[in-house]
């Protein structure tokens, strides 16, 4: 057994029970596309349907995800209404760029993400989530030990972008940091949704009306980008003894003629940004939200927090040495995946059979989607899949979770290149938030799930933050 008999389920879209109507289609996916998946797809191991006249094929099957995104990944190219939405956004980034252009940025790049480097951000991490804390000591001690009602979803994105500022930049931006972070969070807001004619696959020189109002804003955030990087570029030919070991250093060091191009070096600047910042914020989020409607499991957290820290203060210990902590925030990805979905074309046929013999067959220019919201509460892969039971997660028990029916970040040669730097950053701003406070439902909290370019909880997350007791000088 994993978990008591009655385990916190959040709160999610039920599943149809009946197929879409056209308009519905376009209402819902405009809306929030978690709505639109009915019951066969949290059921079946593939399925095959249309959308708007497209074949689309439903990947729910751990070896056909493998076949897809691993084994034949050659044979898929990203899906056309994917790259509308994003392409526009992160251009020649590593979540948009294809062919040649993706192998040498993604071949550049895997050096300067790998487990060292991320270890070595790790006391960067935990001071921006210890002077964070200290803002929330501030704020719940002002209200005479009652608690401070605040949005955690704003909170962790304001964390997470004090992480990333840190890590990425070392703090230096050119012009207001809390001038760029608001460009972020109105950036994403406009620019990352479907539109009508991405539905259409109409092209790309056609107007987007909704994507129009955040061309402005995504001019100015490039030329922060820039201008961050010329900066930058400058120290580095007058004061190199100045100059910090930070992610935008180590990229800039890239630029030369095997290596990244200026502008390929924005656009995965502006990528990370995205990706990194606020997949993480969402998560962070989530996951305090499920552990607030799950006491057990938020005692052990708690208990396992405060025994790690008091025999251990080096942060780059805390992701090895803190299991029930890592395993509330992967439970929290599985259900509130921070990329919904994994979206692919066939370039020719295509066939593939499963261990029983059952063959499914992929016509050239078959959408495939690989959806981690309906992979990761399908009932053919998960005991209770709709309920939140972190153990699932924890050593003893992950041998029976297959690699390819849990994707937060992906597989294959596209997985997430900043996988190592995000479980750790969201363990050690855990572990620094929860040894001081605890994190309540109030009446307002009644989050709805809806994907943007992320899972977004819709109204936000209101919680009750207060001192844990017995921790007030701590």
């Amino acid at each position: 057994m994993l978990a008591s008999a009655s385990p916190f389920v959040p709160p999610a879209p039920v599943p149809r029970t009946k197929p879409p109507s056209r308009f519905e289609i376009i209402r819902t996916v405009m809306r929030n596309p978690l709505e639109l998946w009915g019951e066969p797809s949290f059921r079946l191991k593939w399925m095959k349907t249309k959308f708007f006249n497209e074949r689309t094929l439903i990947a729910n099957h751990p070896g056909l995800v493998r076949h897809v995104l691993v084994d034949n990944a050659q044979n898929y190219r990203m899906a056309t209404i994917r790259q509308l939405i994003l392409r526009p956004i992160l251009r020649d980034g590593l979540l948009t760029a294809e062919g040649e252009t993706w192998k040498r940025s993604r071949k550049a790049m895997a050096p300067v993400f790998t487990p060292r480097h991320a270890r070595g951000f790790a006391e960067q991490m935990l001071a921006q989530s210890q002077a964070f804390k200290d803002r929330y000591v501030a704020a719940v001690d002002s209200n005479s030990g009652t608690g401070d009602v605040r949005d955690i979803a704003v909170d962790m994105t304001e964390l997470t972008f004090d992480i990333l500022s840190a890590t990425l930049f070392s703090g230096h931006v050119a012009g207001s940091e809390e001038e760029f972070a608001g460009d972020i969070e109105r950036l994403l807001s406009t620019m990352g949704q479907v539109d009508p004619m991405d539905l259409l696959k109409a092209p790309r020189w056609i107007p987007r009306i909704r994507r129009m109002f955040g061309q402005k804003v995504l001019d100015k955030f490039r030329a922060i980008v820039k201008q961050t990087m010329d900066d930058r570029q400058k120290m580095m030919r007058d004061e190199p003894d100045a100059v910090p070991e930070d992610f935008l250093t180590l990229l800039i060091r890239l630029h030369h003629p095997a290596g990244l191009t200026l502008d390929e070096i924005e656009d995965n600047i502006i990528t990370f940004i995205g990706a990194g910042h606020e997949t993480t914020a969402r998560a962070l989020g989530w996951t305090l939200y499920c552990l607030a409607n799950s006491p057990a499991d938020r005692e052990k957290v708690e208990a396992e927090i405060d025994e790690v820290i008091a025999r251990e203060p080096d942060p780059v210990k805390w992701l090895d040495q803190m299991p029930w902590t890592r395993a509330v925030f992967e439970e929290a990805m599985r259900l509130y995946p921070p990329a919904p979905s994994i979206n692919r074309a066939a370039i020719t046929d295509d066939s593939w059979q499963d261990e029983k013999g059952e063959t499914v067959t992929i016509e050239a220019g078959t959408t495939v989607l690989v959806m981690p919201w309906t992979l990761h509460r399908h009932t053919l892969l998960w005991d209770r899949p709709e309920a939140f039971i972190p153990s699932r997660f924890l050593p003893e028990n992950r041998g029976s979770i297959d690699r390819y029916q849990y994707l937060p970040f992906g597989v294959g040669p596209r997985i997430c290149i900043g996988a190592t730097f995000a479980l750790q950053e969201a363990v050690i701003a855990l572990g620094a938030l929860l040894s001081e406070f605890r994190f309540d439902c109030v009446a307002e909290t009644k989050p709805w799930p809806v994907q943007k370019l992320t899972t977004q909880p819709e109204g936000g997350l209101p919680m009750r933050v207060s001192r844990r007791q017995g921790n007030a000088s701590r």
